[in-house]
Parts: structure tokens; C-alpha cells; sequence
């Protein structure tokens, strides 16, 4: 899938006031997502998150967004800016995932940044930036031109930056995340360094792929005489799987 629709929501007070009683109520473990357009924006969703912090499990930095603050680079591309951002954002109280751009070729050392911050886990990873032409009008398809690339095609991106990030960075927790339409896609998250999986584009197709991958990754770890999810993280790392 290839958008252009922007980082959407009705902002911090809203989804504590209404989102937030929704999911207490289905039961969820929450994480809540924050973004902004300036340092200051990051700073004060996580501090208004810190004060209800006993009701979410952690707070995701998504750092891929331009620093309309500044001089308009992408805050993820920037180690010193994205340390800044998670080491104010650990203030909360609360763990700190920062989720990062494949966009970038210092992806291992923001990471590190990152993760020196105070930030328990990396995200990996972000849409990759793409783009599409109208071969009829020959204008491209997207109104701002380029749009984020999720989806199967971004998997094979995903693995490799997890892998690298693990490979540079083997303390640190990693979330895996991009194409995983299957269990097999879930499990190639983890062998490469992942400690979980997340499911995004998929959803749009069918609200239960999240529960239908989960139970393909249980069936391919019976079939593979998987007893520990620790057996399969980072496995690529330890010449595989153990026969």
C-alpha cells in the first residue's frame, strides 16, 4: 500500500477523554502512539500520558515526522534530535519505544542513540518512502507527490533492518514491523532479532489478520518443536534454528 494521508487523529485530550475508555473497556493492553511536529510536541504528549500512566503499558515515539520547528528534517534521520526527543519522553515514567525510518542510511547509529536516551525498545520499521505516476495523465497518483510504501514490498526492507539493528545492538529491545501478512512473515521478524511482531497494513484487508498470523506463527513453531519464543528471536544471529 502506497499513502499520503498524513499522521490522522483528533489529538491527546481526545483519545484519553474517549479512545483510551474504549479500549480499558475491550481489555487491551494499550500503547499509545504519539507524534509531533516539533520537540516540544513529543514532550507534551508524553508528560499528559505520564499522568494517567498507570492505565498504558508504554508510550511509541513515532519519530518520522518533519521538524516543522526547525530547519524541516525528518526527526528519525537525526540522532541528535531523535536522543533529545526520547530522553524528554522517558520522563514520563513510562517505557519509551521509538519507532525509526528505513529511510535513512545511519539507521543502526539512531538506534543507538536512541537507545542510549533511555528508550527500551526500537520500532523497525516505518513505511519506506515510494512513489506512483498516472501513466494516463502522467501526474503522480499521490497529492504530495511521495507517499509511505507498507505492505509485503516493505518486508524485506523490515528483516534487514532489524537485522542490522540486532546484529549492532544485541541488548536492545526490537519490535518488528512491516509485511507481515503471515506466521512465516511474523517468524522471520523474530529469527531475524525481533522480540515481537506487530500487524498493520493487513488489518485494512481483514480486522482479524493480527489473530489469524498469531495462530500461523503457533502452528509454525509447533511444527518446527518451538517451546521458547527466546529459541527463535535473534536465531539467525546463532546459525539458526537448533535441528
Amino acid at each position: 500500500m502506497l499513502n499520503a494521508v498524513g499522521l490522522q487523529g483528533d489529538g491527546i485530550e481526545h483519545f484519553i477523554d474517549k479512545d483510551l475508555v474504549a479500549l480499558e473497556k475491550s481489555g487491551a493492553t494499550i500503547i499509545v502512539s504519539i507524534w509531533g511536529h516539533s520537540v516540544e510536541d513529543y514532550f507534551l504528549a508524553a508528560k499528559m500520558l505520564g499522568q494517567i500512566k498507570n492505565r498504558i503499558a508504554a508510550i511509541e515515539v513515532n519519530l518520522s515526522c518533519p521538524n516543522l520547528g526547525g530547519d524541516h528534517v525528518v526527526f528519525a534521520h537525526d540522532a541528535r534530535l531523535s536522543a533529545q526527543i526520547i530522553e524528554g519522553c522517558v520522563s514520563s515514567g513510562l517505557p519509551v519505544w521509538a519507532k525509526l525510518s528505513p529511510n535513512t542510511h545511519e539507521l543502526v547509529n539512531i538506534a543507538r542513540a536512541v537507545h542510549q536516551a533511555g528508550a527500551q525498545a526500537v520500532t523497525l520499521v516505518n513505511t519506506a518512502m515510494g512513489m506512483a505516476i498516472d501513466t494516463d495523465t502522467g501526474l503522480p497518483r499521490l497529492g504530495n507527490i511521495r507517499g509511505g510504501l507498507s505492505g509485503s514490498a516493505l518486508h524485506p526492507i523490515a528483516v534487514r533492518c532489524v537485522f542490522d539493528v540486532r546484529q549492532a545492538l544485541p541488548e536492545i529491545g526490537i519490535i518488528g514491523v512491516g509485511g507481515v501478512v503471515s506466521g512465516r512473515d511474523a517468524a522471520e521478524l523474530m529469527l531475524a532479532g525481533a522480540n515481537a511482531v506487530q500487524v498493520g497494513t493487513a488489518s485494512f484487508a481483514n480486522p482479524r489478520a493480527a489473530l489469524l498470523i498469531q495462530n500461523e506463527l503457533i502452528d509454525w513453531a509447533v511444527s518446527h518443536q518451538i517451546t521458547d519464543w527466546s529459541q527463535v528471536t535473534s536465531a539467525s544471529h546463532r546459525n539458526g534454528l537448533a535441528k
